[in-house]
């Protein structure tokens, strides 16, 4: 499967979390022109095959052991920055179409990146957010590098079970572990960033400083940006389980009005230091939705 064939549709048929994030990440390091810079906490640096006359001081030997390819990497700089990952676990993100479920395609998008990190060498955490708590599922430390912290994530991931609500009624009250380095970290978030009020908005914003820059990745489903739906449909609310059956067309111009006011304006309020949003569909390429993540990384 190459670029846009990779599918979150085709890559669930895979059943392993672990192949799927090979297969996305390895696409992604042989198309991407980004930054010399390493580090997908900066901006990923770009690989290629090697060819006659090349130093083969130059060929990445540690990437060769991991996938049996001589490939050069155009800087020997390693990262050295803190990345953690948050996922979010409330109710909305069992959402699916097309038999591809919010969580499914969010544990396909942060065991891509965990593969990157892995190749490296970055110090990786992961986190989830649900009913009003934080909670740790890959702690993060000195020893949180390498292929040891890229299993504990996919491990992590796989047992993920989404339901019920996250958000709590003050966003102080969410705090995650404190890790002492001199180094920045990152926040990588996936959810599908909808809020009752702004307590997404809030959470975000009270983490992000000079130190700390944020990455969001909202999930939303074609049929949520879209709503091309005709005739009666029983609408349930995946948080609270509350259910209401509709004339779809007669609600249709109005859902696409509120929706894409609150799309633009999420979009509005997150133009801010340290942040940054990408939009994604369940329909788009998981390689597309990185290299739009990598790409605005660069810029």
């Amino acid at each position: 499967m190459k670029g846009p064939t990779l599918l979150a549709s085709n890559l669930i048929r895979l059943k392993n979390l672990q192949l799927t994030g090979k297969l996305v990440s390895e696409e992604l390091m042989l198309g991407i022109h980004a930054s010399k810079r390493s580090g997908i906490g900066v901006e990923f640096e770009q690989y290629r095959h090697y060819e006659p006359g090349d130093d083969p001081k130059r060929i990445d030997w540690k990437l060769f052991a991991r996938t049996n390819k001589h490939l050069i990497r155009e800087s020997s700089t390693e990262s050295d920055r803190q990345v953690r990952f948050v996922l979010d676990l409330s109710g909305s993100m069992n959402y699916a179409e097309n038999g591809v479920s919010r969580l499914q395609y969010a544990q396909i998008l942060l065991a891509s990146l965990a593969y990157l990190g892995y190749v490296q060498n970055d110090q990786m955490s992961l986190y989830t957010l649900q009913t009003g708590s934080v909670q740790t599922v890959v702690a993060a430390g000195a020893s949180s590098s390498g292929k040891q912290a890229f299993q504990k994530i996919l491990v992590g991931l796989e047992k993920t079970v989404a339901g019920g609500t996250w958000f709590p009624v003050d966003h102080h009250s969410l705090k995650f572990p404190e890790f002492q380095s001199r180094n920045t970290e990152q926040f990588i978030f996936v959810t599908d960033l909808l809020q009752v009020g702004e307590e997404w908005l809030n959470f975000i914003k009270s983490l992000a400083s000079p130190r700390r820059e944020i990455v969001v990745f909202q999930i939303l489903g074609d049929q949520e940006m879209d709503f091309n739906l005709k005739g009666f449909y029983r609408f349930k609310d995946l948080e609270t389980g509350r259910e209401i059956e509709l004339d779809a067309e007669s609600v249709r111009e109005k859902f696409m009005e509120s929706s894409g006011s609150y799309l633009k304006k999420l979009k509005e309020d997150l133009q801010i230091p340290y942040v940054h949003l990408v939009q994604a569909r369940l329909s788009d390429p998981l390689g597309m939705v990185l290299k739009s993540f990598l790409t605005k990384r660069k810029g």
